[in-house]
């Protein structure tokens, strides 16, 4: 019995001098864990805070679209992309705003909201949708240089045939037919046979006439 006290008493004054070498280190680590969980779980009630502040903003500009006043519409917009840019929503607000702003003449505001998108949106979707509505508005200004930098663009296989048709009509405006055919091709073979839009580049492939 007093072997074996003896041995537990020296367990024990090897465990207070491991604690007196490590016991300090450990202690930071722990606390650094804490802080670490405390401050994620802080993160996450602050972006499901942030997200539900943003849906009822966001529900506020949905509101202004059947308004027809531009200026509540694009000041709801641009309180949903300045309070919150981290969001799905602001995004979403400023590409249904620059919809609208394309619609009313107002390119300039469209454009700004467009290039907020690309330079803000998570999702890439959206960014890819935002470059081809851009591009679209830069053709109409004859600024054939930034469209085609923006068409350039890396995008999904699904994007192809949008950005491919597009392409052609930028190319197409500035006189550069075989080219302009090249992307139109590119164009009809990556649309759905089914869809009506593919009779539209057909139709642009036929204007262009044959290649020379």
């Amino acid at each position: 019995m007093a072997a074996l006290d003896l041995q537990e008493q020296e367990q024990l004054e090897a465990l207070k001098a491991w604690w007196k070498d490590n016991g300090t280190k450990l202690l930071g680590v722990l606390l650094i864990v804490t802080v670490a969980m405390g401050g994620w779980r802080g993160w996450q009630y602050y972006q499901h805070k942030q997200s539900g502040e943003a849906v009822t903003l966001y529900a506020g500009f949905v509101q202004q679209l059947a308004s027809n006043d531009a200026k509540r519409l694009n000041d709801a917009a641009a309180a949903v992309m300045d309070q919150y840019a981290s969001t799905s929503y602001a995004p979403r607000a400023a590409l249904l705003a620059a919809r609208v702003n394309e619609q009313s003449k107002d390119a300039a505001r469209a454009k700004t909201q467009l290039q907020w998108v690309i330079d803000h949106a998570v999702e890439a979707a959206l960014k890819d949708v935002a470059r081809l509505r851009l591009a679209a508005l830069l053709l109409d200004e004859k600024n054939y240089a930034d469209a085609l930098k923006l068409l350039e663009a890396g995008h999904p296989a699904s994007f192809d045939g949008l950005y491919a048709d597009l392409k052609g009509d930028v190319l197409s405006a500035q006189g550069k037919a075989t080219e302009a055919r090249a992307a139109y091709q590119l164009a009809y073979g990556k649309t759905d046979a089914k869809s009506k839009y593919r009779n539209l580049i057909q139709v642009k492939l036929d204007a262009l006439g044959e290649a020379k």
